[in-house]
């Protein structure tokens, strides 16, 4: 019993360091441009 508490102990430390890693490099905004695109409409 004591083995399976040490692994999810682990699992739950390397859990929460990969969640911080992911926190801090994990934020992939991509770059933001102005697009402008003519529209014609058929209006009568």
């Amino acid at each position: 019993m004591g083995r399976i508490i040490k692994g999810l102990l682990v699992l739950a430390i390397l859990g929460f360091i990969g969640l911080t890693g992911y926190a801090y490099l994990g934020d992939m905004r991509p770059d933001q441009a102005e697009v402008t695109v003519p529209v014609t409409l058929d209006a009568e």
